[in-house]
């Protein structure tokens, strides 16, 4: 599962896995993780919490047919 968390990371859950734009894979071993998407992150892909104080805002919601 993808989570769109507001103002905040992607929360990735589940059976997944996470690759570079070269094919690499990173060693989640199947763990929850938190992506990046305000940009602001020192660890790219993943989140380490800079958005908190950047004023990233994203509430994103999925369309109701």
């Amino acid at each position: 599962m993808i989570k769109v968390r507001d103002n905040g990371p992607y929360k990735v859950t589940g059976s997944f896995v996470l690759e570079d734009a070269d094919g690499n894979r990173y060693d989640v071993a199947g763990r929850p993780i938190a992506l990046c998407r305000c940009g602001l992150s020192q660890k790219k892909p993943f989140c380490d919490g800079g958005h908190s104080g950047a004023k990233f805002e994203a509430c994103e919601r999925a369309a109701q047919d």
